[in-house]
C-alpha cells in the first residue's frame, strides 16, 4: 500500500466508524482502488473487525444479568444521547417535518436498538467454543426498561429554547445539556444578545420594545397590559421557574384577539407554532393529558376557546403549584414523575378561573370598543411572524429586563404576596413594577372576589347567622328551618336550594359535603366551624372573625378590621378606599 502514502496528488482518506459505516471506511483519491474495501485495510494493519468498530463489548454471561444490565445502562449514559426523566429512559429528538424538538420516551423495542448502537454484544457459542456477535437480548432490555432507578443515566428535567436563568440568577447562554440543573438547551446562542450587566436604561428600552408589540391590542385596563407583559416575561424564563401561574386571555366576543395574543406570548417560549387543545371535561382526562404532554417537555400547553369556566381539576391545580406531578402512563407498567415547567395558557369569551383556579391564574382582559372586533384592521397584521423572524431580539429584550432587575439588587415594590408563586412574583412581576408598570396580578384578587362559591358562601353564612345566631345547628335543622315562612327562613331556603337542590328537595348529604369543603374559609368576617363539644359531626355554627389585616400600599399602610384573608378587603384597601 505504499502507493497510498499521500503526496501532492492526494492519497487516501479514512473515515471513523459511525451508524452508516460500522467499521469505518476509506476512499482512494487516486481512483485506481475502486475494488478495495475497508476490510482490506484492516487485514493489512492486522486489526480485527470488532476492534475497528471502536465500541465497547458486552458479553452475555448466564447468572450475571444484573452486571450486564448495569454495563448496558453505563454505555447508554456514555453515549450522551440518552437520559432518565420521570422513571423512563428518554432521548431528545427533532421532528423532521415540524422541526419541533421534544423529549421522546424510549419504548422497549427502541431500547434494544439503542443498546445495539452503543456496544457490541457477544454470546458464547458452544459449537465453535468461542464468543460470537449477537443482538442485545430482549430479556436484558426488558429488565433495564422496567428498572425503578437508573444510577448512570443523567436526569433530564426539561428543554429550553433560549438562554435561561439558573437558580443563582445568572444567565446560561450555552446550548446542550446542563448537568447542574438537568436542562437541555436547544438554541443558537449567537441569535441572542443579553448584556452581562444590563442597566436600568437598557431595561427601560427593552420594556418599550415589548410594549410596542402590544400597542394594537385593546386591553381593558392598565393592569391587563401589565398582565400581558408579565405573561411575556413568564414565557421567556419559564424553564428557570419551578412553577408559575396559568395565563388566561378573556374577552366579551369573538374576534377580540385572544388567540392571537396567545400566539404572540407563545413565540417568547418557543420558535414553534403552538398546538392548542380543548379543555378536559374531568380530572381523569386532565391527568392523562397532562402526563402525556409533560413527558415531552413542551414549552407551552394551551387550552383554546373555552366554552365554560376554568374548572379546578386537581391535576391541573397540582401542575400549577408543584414542580412535579406523578401518575401512571398509558401503555407502560410504571408510574412516571414529570416536571411541570411548561407555560399553561387558555382563552375564551366571558369565561374565567373559578374556585381554586382563581389564585392560580393571571387573567388578561381584552375589550375592543367596537361592534364587530373581527372587522378591525391593523398596521402590523403579521406581528407573530415578525416576532418569530427576529425572535432572538425580542426574547433578549425580555431577558434583559429581568436581568437588569437582578443586577440592580432585586429592588422590591410593596405589593400583596401571591401564595405559592414567590419566585415567579420576584422575576416576572417585580421587574415590571420597578419600571413603573401597574401590578399585573390585580386580576387574581378580582377573580377571588368574584368567585361564585365565595358569593354563595357569603349568602349562606349570613342567612345561617340570621336564623340560628351563634347556636350550633345540624344540617337537618337548617333544612327544616328553611320550610318556615318568615323572611330569614326564606333566604336560607333559597341559598340551600341553590347549593343542594334536586327536584325541589334539598339533598342533605350534598349540602353537608359543600359546607365541609368550605369550612374555615373567611368571607366578610364570617366562617363555618364545627360546633365544639357536639356529639354529631353534622353540627355547624357561624362565627365572626375579628382580626386585623395590614396592607402595604406604597409608603402607606392601610388597616382592615374583621376581614382577615378577605380578598375584597384587600382590593378596597389597595385602592385606598
Amino acid at each position: 500500500m505504499a502507493e497510498h502514502s499521500g503526496g501532492v496528488d492526494g492519497g487516501t482518506a479514512y473515515f471513523e466508524p459511525d451508524d452508516q459505516w460500522p467499521i469505518g471506511g476509506f476512499k482512494c483519491l487516486h481512483g485506481h482502488c475502486a475494488d478495495r474495501h475497508i476490510r482490506d485495510l484492516l487485514r493489512f494493519l492486522d486489526i480485527e473487525a470488532n476492534a475497528a468498530r471502536m465500541k465497547p463489548t458486552i458479553r452475555v454471561v448466564a447468572g450475571e444479568i444484573h452486571r450486564v444490565v448495569d454495563a448496558a445502562e453505563h454505555e447508554l449514559a456514555l453515549a450522551k444521547r440518552f437520559y432518565q426523566r420521570g422513571g423512563l429512559i428518554v432521548t431528545v429528538t427533532t421532528d423532521p417535518g415540524t422541526r419541533e424538538t421534544r423529549i421522546q420516551e424510549i419504548s422497549q423495542p427502541a431500547l434494544v436498538r439503542a443498546l445495539a448502537g452503543v456496544a457490541t454484544w457477544e454470546r458464547f457459542d458452544a459449537r465453535t467454543e468461542d464468543w460470537v456477535r449477537a443482538d442485545p437480548p430482549a430479556r436484558h432490555a426488558a429488565v433495564l426498561f422496567d428498572s425503578t432507578s437508573y444510577p448512570h443515566l443523567p436526569v433530564l428535567n426539561g428543554l429550553t429554547r433560549q438562554p435561561y436563568l439558573r437558580p443563582d440568577g445568572s444567565l446560561m447562554t450555552t446550548a446542550g445539556y446542563d448537568s447542574t440543573i438537568g436542562m437541555f438547551g436547544v438554541f443558537d446562542a449567537r441569535a441572542f444578545d443579553v448584556p452581562d450587566n444590563p442597566t436600568r436604561a437598557q431595561a427601560e428600552a427593552a420594556l418599550a420594545l415589548l410594549q410596542d408589540l402590544l400597542i394594537e391590542f385593546s386591553f381593558a385596563k392598565d393592569t391587563d397590559l401589565a398582565a400581558a407583559l408579565t405573561a411575556i416575561l413568564t414565557a421567556a424564563i419559564r424553564s428557570g421557574l419551578a412553577h408559575a401561574p396559568m395565563i388566561h386571555v378573556r374577552a366579551h366576543m369573538v374576534g377580540s384577539g385572544k388567540s392571537y395574543l396567545c400566539k404572540l406570548i407563545t413565540a417568547f417560549a418557543t420558535p414553534q407554532r403552538g398546538t392548542p387543545t380543548s379543555f378536559p371535561a374531568d380530572d381523569e382526562e386532565c391527568r392523562k393529558l397532562l402526563l402525556a404532554e409533560l413527558l415531552r417537555a413542551p414549552a407551552v400547553i394551551e387550552f383554546d376557546n373555552l366554552t365554560g369556566d376554568l374548572l379546578p381539576h386537581k391535576s391541573l391545580c397540582t401542575a400549577l403549584t408543584s414542580e412535579y406531578m406523578s401518575g401512571r402512563i398509558l401503555g407502560v407498567s410504571k408510574t412516571a414523575t414529570v416536571v411541570t415547567r411548561s407555560l399553561f395558557m387558555s382563552s375564551g369569551n366571558n369565561v374565567g378561573p373559578i374556585q381554586d383556579m382563581a389564585r392560580r391564574c393571571i387573567t388578561i382582559n381584552l375589550s375592543p370598543e367596537c361592534e364587530i372586533p373581527a372587522a378591525r384592521s391593523f398596521q402590523r397584521p403579521d406581528l407573530v411572524r415578525e416576532v418569530l423572524r427576529e425572535r432572538g431580539r425580542y426574547v433578549s429584550a425580555a431577558l434583559t429586563l429581568v436581568r437588569a432587575w437582578i443586577v440592580a439588587g432585586r429592588p422590591m415594590t410593596d405589593c400583596k404576596s401571591l401564595a405559592s408563586y414567590g419566585d415567579w412574583s420576584n422575576l416576572c412581576r417585580q421587574p415590571l413594577m420597578w419600571l413603573g408598570c401597574a401590578d399585573p396580578t390585580a386580576s387574581v384578587f378580582e377573580a377571588m372576589a368574584e368567585d361564585p362559591d365565595r358569593e354563595t358562601l357569603s349568602r349562606l353564612q349570613t342567612a345561617w347567622l340570621a336564623v340560628f345566631g351563634k347556636r350550633p345547628a345540624m344540617i337537618r335543622d337548617a333544612v327544616n328551618q328553611s320550610l318556615f315562612g318568615h323572611d330569614e327562613s326564606i333566604e336560607l331556603g333559597e341559598v340551600l336550594h341553590d347549593i343542594a337542590g334536586e327536584r325541589g328537595v334539598i339533598n342533605r348529604r350534598k349540602l353537608g359535603r359543600w359546607i365541609k369543603r368550605h369550612a374555615g374559609r373567611i368571607v366578610e368576617g364570617l366562617r363555618f366551624t364545627r360546633a365544639s363539644g357536639s356529639r354529631s359531626a353534622e353540627a355547624w355554627q357561624v362565627e365572626s372573625v375579628s382580626s386585623v389585616l395590614s396592607v402595604s400600599v406604597g409608603s402607606t399602610e392601610k388597616t382592615v378590621i374583621n376581614n382577615a384573608c378577605d380578598s375584597d378587603a384587600y382590593l378596597r384597601a389597595s385602592r385606598g378606599e
